[in-house]
Formats: C-alpha cells, structure tokens, sequence
C-alpha cells in the first residue's frame, strides 16, 4: 500500500501540473490571426459587449460574441463552438484581458485558442475593420 505522503504528493504534482497547463494562454499576432482566418483554418473572435463594438467597430472578420454570454448560459457560444469544431478560435477584446480568460477556459474544454490581445493589435497591423452593424468580411 501507498503511503499517505506519497498520495499526497502525486496529488499536488498532478494538480499543479493541470493548472499550469490551463493557464497557459497561446499568444498569437495579427498577421497570423489573419492568415489562419483567410485560409479557414481559424475563426476570429470579438468578446467585448455590443455597446463596445458599436463605438468602436472591430476587425473586418470578427464574430462578435460577449464574454457576458460565455460566463452566462452561452446561447451564442455554444452553437458558435459546435459550428466552428476542429477550427482555432482567435478572441480579443479592448486589451487582451477578457479574451485570455475565454482562452483559458476554452483550453480547458479542449478547444484549441489563441488570444490575438485588443483590436489595437490588428489596426496596428493596418488590417481591415468594419462598423458593428455591417456584416462580417471574409479576410
């Protein structure tokens, strides 16, 4: 029989290495998010509120699904997951924040994220933006 201790130690080990494999968030630049979009191997993900994206617009192909959402019952979110298995899923938000919490908690369940940081990322990148109301480009 084991010992108490050696338990216990294997428990904290394996813990601590679940925790620190959900941490960790993939870091991704504009210009790959872009390529991976253009090429249909991953979607690009807003996670601000509608009243963030109607005063500030977001990038040319972000879908826009709030965070609220995914932290609530996930009406959007998971027909969005279904549709899009198998595909990487780019989020950003204002700073980078609330997207690497999503991508955290999506890594968790399995699905492959990345966090491409704010939308000051892609207009820095001079990559193409739409108003909230117009709908979503492919590039």
């Amino acid at each position: 029989m084991k010992s108490p201790t050696l338990v216990l130690a294997t428990l904290i080990f394996t813990l601590s290495a679940l925790t620190s494999f959900a941490a960790e968030i993939k870091k991704m630049s504009a210009q790959t998010a872009a390529q991976l979009v253009a090429e249909g191997k991953a979607v690009l993900v807003d996670v601000r509120e509608p009243a963030e994206v109607k005063e500030s617009g977001t990038a040319g192909p972000a879908v826009l699904l709030p965070k609220s959402d995914f932290d609530g019952d996930q009406k959007l979110w998971k027909p969005f997951l279904a549709a899009n298995a198998g595909k990487e899923i780019i989020l950003f938000c204002r700073g980078g924040g609330r997207a690497g919490e999503v991508c955290s908690a999506l890594g968790t369940k399995g699905v492959k994220a990345a966090n491409l940081g704010g939308l000051k990322d892609w207009t820095n990148a001079g990559l193409p933006t739409r108003t909230a109301d117009a709908p979503a480009t492919k590039k």
